[in-house]
Protein backbone atom coordinates (compact mmCIF):
# COMPACT_ATOMS: atom_id res chain seq x y z
CA UNK A 1 0.00 0.00 0.00
CA UNK A 2 2.84 2.28 0.93
CA UNK A 3 4.21 1.79 -2.44
CA UNK A 4 1.22 2.41 -4.71
CA UNK A 5 0.33 5.61 -2.61
CA UNK A 6 4.24 6.76 -3.03
CA UNK A 7 3.56 5.97 -7.00
CA UNK A 8 0.42 7.52 -7.11
CA UNK A 9 1.67 10.86 -5.23
CA UNK A 10 4.81 10.65 -8.27
CA UNK A 11 2.49 10.33 -10.80
CA UNK A 12 0.28 13.03 -9.30
CA UNK A 13 3.11 15.76 -9.74
CA UNK A 14 3.86 14.65 -12.74
CA UNK A 15 0.61 15.45 -14.82
CA UNK A 16 1.25 18.77 -12.42
CA UNK A 17 4.51 19.56 -13.97
CA UNK A 18 2.62 18.54 -17.55
CA UNK A 19 0.10 20.77 -16.65
CA UNK A 20 2.31 23.65 -15.98
CA UNK A 21 4.04 23.20 -19.01
CA UNK A 22 0.78 23.22 -21.31
CA UNK A 23 0.17 26.44 -19.38
CA UNK A 24 3.25 27.67 -20.59
CA UNK A 25 3.01 26.64 -24.26
CA UNK A 26 -0.31 27.96 -24.60
CA UNK A 27 1.09 30.90 -23.27
CA UNK A 28 3.66 31.03 -25.76
CA UNK A 29 1.08 30.75 -28.37
CA UNK A 30 -0.48 33.30 -27.88
CA UNK A 31 2.35 35.59 -27.23
CA UNK A 32 2.99 34.29 -31.27
CA UNK A 33 -0.57 35.23 -31.97
CA UNK A 34 -0.15 38.79 -30.88
CA UNK A 35 2.96 39.32 -32.50
CA UNK A 36 1.49 37.95 -35.76
CA UNK A 37 -1.38 40.38 -35.44
CA UNK A 38 -4.37 38.45 -34.11
CA UNK A 39 -6.43 40.80 -32.92
CA UNK A 40 -9.73 37.93 -31.86
CA UNK A 41 -10.35 36.97 -28.44
CA UNK A 42 -8.70 33.77 -27.79
CA UNK A 43 -10.64 33.03 -24.51
CA UNK A 44 -13.83 32.73 -26.86
CA UNK A 45 -11.99 30.40 -29.28
CA UNK A 46 -11.24 27.80 -26.74
CA UNK A 47 -13.92 24.82 -25.74
CA UNK A 48 -16.03 25.37 -23.13
CA UNK A 49 -14.91 23.64 -19.72
CA UNK A 50 -17.26 22.38 -17.15
CA UNK A 51 -16.87 23.95 -13.64
CA UNK A 52 -15.48 22.17 -11.26
CA UNK A 53 -17.67 22.33 -8.01
CA UNK A 54 -15.90 21.73 -4.73
CA UNK A 55 -18.08 23.16 -2.43
CA UNK A 56 -22.23 23.11 -2.81
CA UNK A 57 -24.11 26.39 -2.04
CA UNK A 58 -23.31 27.04 1.69
CA UNK A 59 -21.11 24.64 2.48
CA UNK A 60 -17.64 27.18 3.03
CA UNK A 61 -19.68 29.08 5.06
CA UNK A 62 -20.48 26.26 7.76
CA UNK A 63 -16.99 24.94 7.49
CA UNK A 64 -15.91 28.52 8.12
CA UNK A 65 -17.97 29.06 10.71
CA UNK A 66 -17.65 25.29 12.22
CA UNK A 67 -13.77 25.75 12.43
CA UNK A 68 -14.20 29.16 13.60
CA UNK A 69 -16.41 28.01 16.69
CA UNK A 70 -14.02 25.59 17.68
CA UNK A 71 -10.95 28.28 18.09
CA UNK A 72 -9.94 29.46 20.78
CA UNK A 73 -8.62 32.88 19.39
CA UNK A 74 -8.61 34.44 15.99
CA UNK A 75 -7.04 32.26 13.42
CA UNK A 76 -6.07 33.31 9.52
CA UNK A 77 -7.75 32.31 6.54
CA UNK A 78 -4.86 30.32 5.83
CA UNK A 79 -5.22 28.05 8.83
CA UNK A 80 -9.12 27.89 8.24
CA UNK A 81 -8.08 26.96 4.84
CA UNK A 82 -5.77 23.82 6.09
CA UNK A 83 -8.32 22.93 8.29
CA UNK A 84 -11.10 22.54 5.94
CA UNK A 85 -8.80 20.60 3.63
CA UNK A 86 -7.41 18.22 6.54
CA UNK A 87 -11.53 17.84 7.29
CA UNK A 88 -12.29 16.73 3.85
CA UNK A 89 -9.30 14.10 3.96
CA UNK A 90 -7.25 16.03 0.83
CA UNK A 91 -3.46 16.38 0.97
CA UNK A 92 -2.91 19.74 2.73
CA UNK A 93 0.82 19.76 1.76
CA UNK A 94 -0.69 20.62 -1.64
CA UNK A 95 0.16 23.89 -2.12
CA UNK A 96 -1.66 25.13 -4.96
CA UNK A 97 -5.22 24.04 -3.55
CA UNK A 98 -4.54 25.30 -0.12
CA UNK A 99 -4.06 28.96 -1.77
CA UNK A 100 -6.64 28.43 -3.98
CA UNK A 101 -8.90 27.49 -1.35
CA UNK A 102 -7.45 30.43 1.44
CA UNK A 103 -8.40 32.82 -1.59
CA UNK A 104 -12.16 31.40 -1.49
CA UNK A 105 -11.88 31.82 2.44
CA UNK A 106 -10.81 35.00 2.20
CA UNK A 107 -13.49 36.13 0.10
CA UNK A 108 -16.13 34.41 1.91
CA UNK A 109 -14.64 35.98 5.15
CA UNK A 110 -15.36 39.22 3.96
CA UNK A 111 -19.15 38.53 2.81
CA UNK A 112 -19.67 37.48 6.13
CA UNK A 113 -18.12 40.48 7.75
CA UNK A 114 -20.76 42.76 5.61
CA UNK A 115 -23.46 40.24 6.76
CA UNK A 116 -21.75 41.09 10.40
CA UNK A 117 -21.22 37.41 11.62
CA UNK A 118 -17.28 37.66 11.46
CA UNK A 119 -15.07 40.40 12.90
CA UNK A 120 -11.24 40.46 11.23
CA UNK A 121 -8.31 41.37 13.92
CA UNK A 122 -4.85 42.89 12.44
CA UNK A 123 -1.86 41.96 13.67
CA UNK A 124 1.06 44.34 13.74
CA UNK A 125 2.00 43.35 10.49
CA UNK A 126 -1.52 44.28 9.02
CA UNK A 127 -2.10 40.71 8.37
CA UNK A 128 -6.03 39.69 9.33
CA UNK A 129 -7.18 36.85 11.67
CA UNK A 130 -10.34 36.36 11.94
CA UNK A 131 -13.40 35.22 14.86
CA UNK A 132 -16.81 34.97 15.07
CA UNK A 133 -18.83 37.99 16.38
CA UNK A 134 -20.23 37.27 19.35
Amino acid sequence: MLAKRAELFNEAERIRDRLAEIKNDIGAVDRVLGTLGYTGDLDAAMPRQKREVIFGRGELSKAIMGELRHATEPVSSRDIAREIVTMQGNDARDRKYLSELTKRVSKALRSMKAEGLVRSVADTKGNLSWERRT
